[in-house]
């Protein structure tokens, strides 16, 4: 199990493959599996947009406009170490590290920023014709959502396209695919406005896996409709696992454990 402290609580999830195609009767009928999840403190004014650890450090994306940010954030405290605001016209989404550098979208903008990641100082620009939502990378390409079910995946020097990926589950587009996260040769995607973190191969674009992260929230912890599921981010130094929600006073450290498959 993981450490306890002053304010950590058990809660129930499930981690399971779907053997039905209503995700309404998965969430309703799957036995889930106990494990434990470690509470972090968060920002509840932070929208969140992006999540990514670059060398032992944790960046945010922060979105709405008039508050879009890129900060860096102690994860003990919830502290934020320094940050970066975005001109108000900007509505910031995905982030992601490449190199030393670290690179931000945005919503309808068409534009995306390419920062120092020591410095948070604008190095460039890029455009491009669709809507930012998630960003990630693989180590060879950058991997972009917008919201529907294609991945895009980018050139990291030119920000070209290189491929489109159609993610779906037996057969069925699989939408609103939000912020990602590459682990493990695997894409994992928030599915907006759901408590659903899909992992996606990125060779097929087929859904392998649904976790399902009901109940990691007390109830009442948060009252905004917008305050949903958005934030993954992967440790690799120490193989850890976070998640998060817009507006939400927490950062979840979990643990995903195998449960029986759905109905």
């Amino acid at each position: 199990m993981l450490a306890r402290a002053s304010g950590y609580h058990e809660l129930t999830m499930s981690f399971f493959r779907l053997a039905g195609l209503s995700l309404l009767a998965a969430v309703l009928l799957a036995v889930p599996a106990a494990f434990a999840a470690d509470g972090y403190p968060h920002s509840t004014h932070a929208f969140v947009q992006g999540l990514v650890f670059s060398h032992g450090h944790l960046y945010e994306s922060d979105g709405l406009y008039g508050h879009s940010m890129l900060r860096e954030d102690d994860l003990a405290t919830g502290r934020t170490i320094k940050s970066y605001r975005l001109p108000a016209q900007y509505f910031a989404e995905g982030l992601t590290a490449w190199g030393n550098t670290l690179v931000q979208l945005t919503w309808k903008a068409d534009i995306g920023f390419v920062y120092d990641r020591k410095t948070f100082r604008v190095l460039r620009t890029f455009l491009y014709d669709y809507q930012g939502w998630g960003l990630t990378q693989n180590g060879q390409s950058l991997i972009e959502s917008d919201g529907s079910d294609k991945l895009r995946f980018l050139n990291p020097k030119t920000f070209g396209v290189e491929r489109i990926l159609r993610v779906t589950y037996r057969g069925k587009p699989v939408t609103q695919l939000n912020e990602l996260e590459y682990i493990h040769g695997k894409i994992y995607s928030n599915v907006w406005m759901t408590n659903y973190i899909v992992i996606i191969s990125p060779r097929t674009g087929d859904v392998l896996h649904w976790i399902n992260l009901k109940g990691i929230l007390p109830a009442g912890a948060v009252s905004n409709s917008n305050a949903v599921l958005n934030g993954i981010a992967w440790k690799p130094e120490t193989r850890q696992l976070f998640v998060t929600g817009k507006l939400w006073p927490s950062l979840f450290q979990i643990r995903v454990v195998p449960g029986p498959p759905g109905k």
